[in-house]
């Protein structure tokens, strides 16, 4: 373990780091993954992702739980607040971040209880599905191309650590999800039957579509069911991201009672 002062705006790895954090698509092509802030890094660390580096400020350092938490990392640079500022994607930086390998993409699971994201747009909702994923048992996500990169810094933040628990899969076609052999489900104002009187199989994948247009009409074809969420209040849809919610809160209940 190596702890080193940084005080160069253009040091190489402030350069590396400055482009995860602020390209949300960046970690594709460099194979890194920038985690901002001592939650996230230590959702990390507690499922036991070693960080490949280290980022602090020297008054971070200071602090004994966040000097800790660097030394997680082989690894670790000491900067300035201003420094820090220069790599950070956040109006208010953090004191601390991580950057991790991104992590090998697997194979469909055939049988995981799943979520598909058809085309999401919004990093934030895409976050919180993968939390609320993660939550209530649903370990499987597939992302279709067009959906928000599921590992930029703004979904991964949104995620609140819920990717470290995940399997996660993206740039998936329609037709790659014929490796997935439980029954899609998806919400829909053609319903047909409501999500409290719908007989929900288990395992299953819920689809959750597109902020705008919803779900796409080829993946619709392929859904077992159409189902709809009551709304008595009367409003014309829900939020994507707290539709997935009730929907695989839903899910997650029925397994708990056994029906």
């Amino acid at each position: 373990m190596s702890w080193q002062s940084i005080t160069a705006r253009d040091n190489p790895n402030l350069q590396r780091l400055r482009k995860l954090a602020q390209d949300g698509g960046a970690y594709r092509k460099l194979g890194g993954l920038w985690l901002e802030g001592d939650h996230l890094a230590r959702a990390a660390v507690q499922r036991g992702v070693r960080p490949a580096l280290a980022l602090i400020t020297d008054g971070a350092a200071a602090d004994e739980a966040l000097r800790a938490l660097a030394d997680a990392a082989p690894k670790v640079l000491v900067v300035s607040p201003a420094l820090f500022k220069t790599v950070s994607g956040l109006e208010s930086p953090a004191q601390i971040g991580f950057e991790l390998a991104l992590p090998p993409q697997p194979r469909i699971e055939a049988q995981a209880d799943s979520v598909v994201l058809d085309r999401l747009q919004d990093a934030g909702n895409v976050g919180t599905v993968l939390r609320s994923a993660a939550a209530l048992g649903f370990r499987q996500v597939l992302a279709l191309k067009g959906t928000a990169a599921l590992w930029s810094p703004k979904v991964l933040r949104a995620g609140m650590g819920a990717h470290f628990g995940l399997r996660l899969v993206e740039g998936l076609s329609v037709e790659d999800l014929d490796a997935l052999k439980v029954p899609l489900l998806a919400t829909s104002s053609h319903s047909d039957a409501l999500l409290h009187e719908a007989d929900l199989p288990n395992p299953c994948a819920w689809v959750m579509g597109h902020e705008g247009q919803g779900v796409a009409e080829a993946l619709m074809r392929r859904c077992a069911l159409r189902i709809g969420i009551p709304q008595p209040g009367g409003e014309e849809s829900l939020n994507v991201a707290s539709a997935a919610s009730i929907c695989l809160y839903e899910s997650a209940r029925r397994r708990l009672v056994g029906r």
